[in-house]
């Protein structure tokens, strides 16, 4: 099919007029200095946030960020595609030979079939919205790249959980509103909660993330807005009206011991795309549900790692949700991020993803009282035999007795084999820090650390020191960031030879030097004043 020419795509922003073409669909812009303003069609809109310029020939609403041409109008007013929207101003003005002359006639193309018919009981009808936003999110550049900038724009991880986009189109695709079919699927889109009661969408501009069960039903929706310059009091974070149902990623749960949980699917879809597999999250920090319970039981799952924010709240939800579990007779782990961060935060900081995450996963803290208990062994994931065949050469460790802490997950092609620990030890933390004028010094059994420069990192985007390792007579020092994994991995294993040590021995002391330094850091940030 033949692209339009660059010149007739300019002579139609140009000289097609956007304010004509407003006013012949029925909308009165009110006029405000040299520009018109007029209540977005695209959003709710109380006080008139679209702005349209008839200099320029452009609009942009200052609400809901919906911008453009009149090519952009017409796409967006008529929910079609812009080779569609080209040809109704083409067919509406042959010509284009003068402004006043441009009006647009109705396109003899046929519209877009309607989503579904007014007989479609709720699950069907709500399985095709969410087929409908997964096609719009796969044609939205916008979308695609606030997944990337994310770290989750894994076209695997795209279709496999039929991610979608809210971009205010879905109304295009029912019938119109004034007739009954019309008012009939709306009325039953308002009682699912797709609609709200003024008739928008209720995941306007947002990423959705459908909740399926095993037979690809929908469960629950979440959306995440795109934008954060968002009107006070508008949520960023939105769930289907009512209870919560549904587990995510509950077949990836299937066969596992070891489960890790998150408090938000932006980070277990973080762990997900970095290849722990064995995810799946709460409803928010009070959002770990019955069905959740349920399903850890029927699984047999013996250990859960709670990988909820490093924040207050986090926290405070991680022991609680402990001693839940362990009642049930379930194994906890904390999950250790930097303070105040979360799982998607700090593997976009600390890259790579798949080793920055594997390092705090094997430096988890046992919840609960005693010691932990005896190591398990992993099995291996559904699906996963022929690329776990493919490394066991490498990592000669038999697939039926790689140890837990997430060694269960398919790991993306370019990691390296990440052998865990079977069960972190009881948490011996190291010697308090003995901190004077010039540096810091912690001990880790019989390996000592000692760290200079701390206080020359005066934000939470680096932490590079020089850090002195020593075991025994044998030493190893290197100045580096402590937020790179290359950095770490590469100190870990010229320390680990100079030593005589193992690398994930080294590995996990920083991991723990790297919480202590930040613990550090964090609080001569908050007081204005040297870490030393």
């Amino acid at each position: 099919m033949a692209r339009f020419s660059d010149e007739v795509i300019n002579r139609i922003k140009t000289e097609v007029s956007l304010m004509r073409l407003i006013e012949t669909q029925g909308y009165r812009p009110k006029k405000q200095g040299k520009d018109y303003a007029l209540h977005c069609p695209f959003h709710e809109d109380d006080t008139p946030s679209l702005i349209i310029t008839p200099k320029s020939n452009l609009f942009h609403c200052f609400g809901c960020d919906a911008a453009g041409s009149v090519i952009d109008w017409v796409m967006k007013i008529q929910g079609v595609s812009f080779r569609h929207a080209v040809e109704i101003l083409q067919e509406g003005n042959p010509s284009l030979a003068a402004v006043s002359d441009a009006v647009v006639k109705r396109s003899q193309r046929k519209k877009l079939e309607p989503l579904a018919s007014t007989d479609t009981d709720n699950q069907v009808l709500l399985g095709k919205v969410v087929d409908y936003y997964h096609e719009a999110l796969k044609q939205s550049p916008e979308a695609l790249d606030y997944l990337h900038v994310r770290g989750l724009g894994d076209p695997r991880l795209i279709d496999t959980f039929k991610l979608g986009y809210a971009n205010r189109t879905l109304g295009y695709r029912l019938p119109a509103k004034c007739c009954n079919a019309g008012k009939s699927i709306r009325k039953q889109l308002q009682d699912i909660g797709l609609l709200r009661s003024s008739g928008h969408e209720h995941f306007n501009g947002s990423i959705v993330v459908p909740v399926l069960d095993e037979n690809h039903n929908v469960l629950e929706v979440y959306g995440r807005k795109t934008h954060n310059n968002l009107r006070a009091g508008t949520p960023k974070h939105l769930y289907l009206p009512g209870p919560h149902c549904g587990v995510w990623n509950a077949s990836g749960l299937v066969g596992q011991q070891e489960v890790i949980l998150c408090e938000a699917l932006l980070d277990a879809m973080t762990f997900w795309c970095a290849g722990y597999e064995n995810v799946t999250a709460s409803y928010g920090t009070s959002g770990f549900t019955d069905e959740h319970l349920a399903l850890f039981k029927q699984l047999n799952i013996a250990r859960v790692l709670i990988a909820y924010d490093r924040d207050e709240a986090g926290n405070k939800a991680a022991e609680k949700l402990a001693k839940k579990l362990q009642a049930e007779g379930i194994d906890c782990y904390r999950v250790l991020f930097p303070k105040k961060m979360d799982a998607n935060e700090y593997a976009l900081q600390v890259q790579p993803a798949a080793k920055s995450i594997g390092v705090v996963i094997r430096s988890a803290e046992w919840i609960g009282e005693g010691d932990p208990p005896q190591p398990l062994t992993s099995t291996v994931v559904p699906g996963a035999e022929s690329k776990t065949a493919a490394k066991k050469e490498k990592s000669e460790l038999s697939v039926d007795t790689i140890p837990l802490l997430a060694a269960n997950a398919i790991e993306p092609e370019a990691a390296p084999t990440l052998p865990a620990k079977a069960v972190p030890p009881s948490p011996v933390d190291p010697v308090a820090p003995e901190i004077n004028e010039h540096e810091i010094v912690i001990n880790f059994s019989d390996r000592r650390y000692r760290v200079r420069g701390l206080q020359k990192n005066t934000s939470y985007e680096v932490l590079k020191v020089n850090v002195l390792m020593q075991c025994g007579e044998a030493i190893h020092v290197d100045t580096f960031d402590m937020y790179s994994a290359k950095h770490r991995q590469s100190f870990a294993r010229v320390a680990a030879a100079e030593n005589g040590l193992e690398d994930k021995v080294i590995q996990r002391d920083l991991g723990q030097l790297l919480l202590q330094l930040e613990g550090l850091q964090d609080k001569s940030i908050q007081e204005g004043s040297s870490p030393l």
